[in-house]
């Protein structure tokens, strides 16, 4: 089985490639930046040159592929849902196009919404194009990243956070690793067909408060987490350099799952992984900071 992967430097997708090629796989990368593939990978992977919204691109990069492994590539952007429909559209004609019979999508908790998510109503979109296919299709609703985090590595490191979600409202979190791996296992079991949607939940719903809680104690110094205005997040956004769709886009992500939202696949066995994010603290972001 040919399985190609997007976003191969990636929080997720830098171990699935790693994984596929410890099963015995020979991965084809699909990048914009070949020249960002690591020189102790090249021998065993193969690499394309492709950017994802380019729907020409990714038919050209993935002929002869059997399975696929997509991320919906987000950028800084004027106009962000206007690219998750140009990377749609262009995963769309590469399945028609080459025949591709699998397809698992990085997705996210809150593309059930469909509307009204911000960045993630992208995904819902590519959710429902692949949905609309003759194929087999898994679509990984994943938590929220841990890796998230570093996103802000400066207030990180400052020991403040800062959010527009309540303090105690809980909700899932995951180590990219851990996705990594459910998308491996899911890209080799040839047993399951049709339309199918696995939430990839981490081990424990955490309020903001227990995150902070647990990044001091890890961190050996104080973390301080506070609840912000929409408009406070916006401005700071904006203040970053993010173009103000962008900015919306961002924050529509918190605001849209904030208000009575529950996720559509339950906490269970088959969700759960192991990776808590004391461990994930002590093993990649102490080495960061």
């Amino acid at each position: 089985m040919r399985i190609a992967v997007t976003t191969p430097n990636g929080n997720v997708s830098s171990h699935l490639t790693r994984m596929l090629v410890r099963a015995g796989a020979r991965p084809l990368l699909l990048t914009r930046h070949p020249d960002r593939i690591a020189d102790k990978l090249r021998p065993y992977v193969d690499i394309a040159t492709a950017d994802s919204q380019d729907g020409a691109e990714v038919v050209a990069a993935t002929r002869g592929v059997d399975a696929l492994y997509w991320v919906d590539p987000s950028v800084m952007s004027d106009d962000p849902l206007a690219d998750y429909d140009r990377a749609t559209d262009a995963l769309v004609r590469a399945v028609e196009a080459n025949g591709i019979r699998r397809v698992v999508f990085q997705s996210s908790v809150g593309a059930e919404k469909r509307h009204g998510a911000g960045e993630i109503d992208g995904l819902a979109a590519t959710e429902l194009a692949l949905d609309a296919l003759d194929i087999d299709v898994t679509h990984l609703r994943c938590g929220y990243f841990f890796s998230n985090l570093l996103l802000d590595q400066e207030a990180l490191e400052a020991g403040r956070l800062q959010t527009v979600l309540p303090l105690e409202a809980r909700m899932p979190w995951v180590a990219p690793r851990d996705i990594a791996e459910v998308a491996a296992l899911t890209l080799l079991n040839r047993d399951w067909t049709g339309r199918r949607v696995r939430a990839v939940h981490g081990p424990a719903d955490l309020s903001w408060s227990e995150v902070a809680e647990i990044l001091t104690h890890e961190l050996g110094r104080e973390v301080l987490v506070e609840q912000i205005t929409d408009d406070d997040m916006r401005q700071g956004l904006l203040s970053a350099g993010m173009p103000p769709a962008m900015a919306d886009a961002v924050l529509g992500m918190s605001t849209g799952l904030r208000d009575d939202f529950v996720p559509e696949q339950q906490r269970s066995v088959a969700t759960t992984t192991p990776t808590t994010l004391r461990s994930w603290a002590r093993e990649e972001l102490l080495g960061v900071l």
